[in-house]
């Protein structure tokens, strides 16, 4: 094996994995809407395709846990096909995946987060289940690290939901998702939502076809193997760094 899967693996494979795997990273996504270029279960394929592609870097100090494919959606409910969780039920799903795997022994934890929905949740999560539950949980955003590539390829004011670095990560990562020749710039909208974006003076809550007619942001026909490959590989190896980092300090006290 280059990676520990866990939904790929029989027991006697995860008892021999446990042997050496001191961390579960959990991929935390989202089934919505993505424009009319990506399909709904984006978030959650990226999550665990980076997942994936982490643990095989970490090999074999991490193992993958099952995936998170729904999150906390409500902006985009107004779209067809959405599904949308409580931050109350996200929540609750990964304190038993934490809560299970810790019986295995496993008593530190990677929220792999693709969705910007997810985070105040998660956030809230990590501060929670890490005094309940007596484990260590760490939170990041799947590319958000990979600030040097971002700067280089992408010149959009308004970019992060369906356009060019999102569609460009897919292209890279798991171009089965993408509908190429469907390709649009995002439709935006006047309104107050611009006062409630994150950064500004205000915080609110406001449904995404407020913002955007077609679902999206940003202009994914910009978007390229190119850009996905830096911004994911710059991602991984500032993510890959971090943990090593973790690691070695626990390492560092058993000594």
């Amino acid at each position: 094996m280059k990676a520990y899967i866990l939904t790929e693996m029989t027991w006697e494979e995860v008892e021999h994995a446990l042997k050496t795997a001191k961390m579960a990273i959990i991929p935390v996504g989202a089934h919505e809407q993505h424009g009319p270029h990506m399909v709904e279960s984006c978030d959650a394929v990226l999550a665990e395709e980076m997942s994936k592609r982490l643990a095989e870097r970490l090999f074999p100090n991490v193992i993958v846990a099952p995936t998170v494919n729904m999150g906390v959606s409500p902006h985009h409910m107004n779209f067809p096909g959405t599904i949308s969780l409580s931050p109350d039920t996200l929540i609750a799903i990964i304190r038993d995946m934490i809560q299970s795997l810790k019986q295995h022994k496993i008593e530190k934890f990677l929220l792999l987060n693709s969705h910007g929905g997810n985070q105040t949740t998660l956030n809230l999560a990590i501060t929670t289940l890490t005094k309940d539950l007596g484990v260590e949980i760490y939170l990041a955003k799947t590319t958000a690290s990979a600030k040097e590539a971002m700067k280089q390829y992408i010149d959009s004011p308004l970019f992060g939901h369906s356009c060019e670095r999102e569609v460009s990560e897919a292209l890279y990562l798991a171009p089965h998702i993408v509908r190429f020749s469907k390709l649009e710039k995002g439709d935006i909208q006047p309104g107050k939502w611009k006062m409630l974006r994150p950064g500004s003076t205000l915080q609110g809550y406001y449904n995404y076809e407020e913002m955007t007619k077609n679902g999206c942001i940003g202009d994914a026909t910009k978007a390229s193997i190119e850009m996905g490959e830096a911004i994911v590989e710059e991602a991984l190896g500032n993510l890959t760094e971090a943990i090593e980092t973790v690691l070695e300090t626990e390492a560092e006290k058993i000594v």
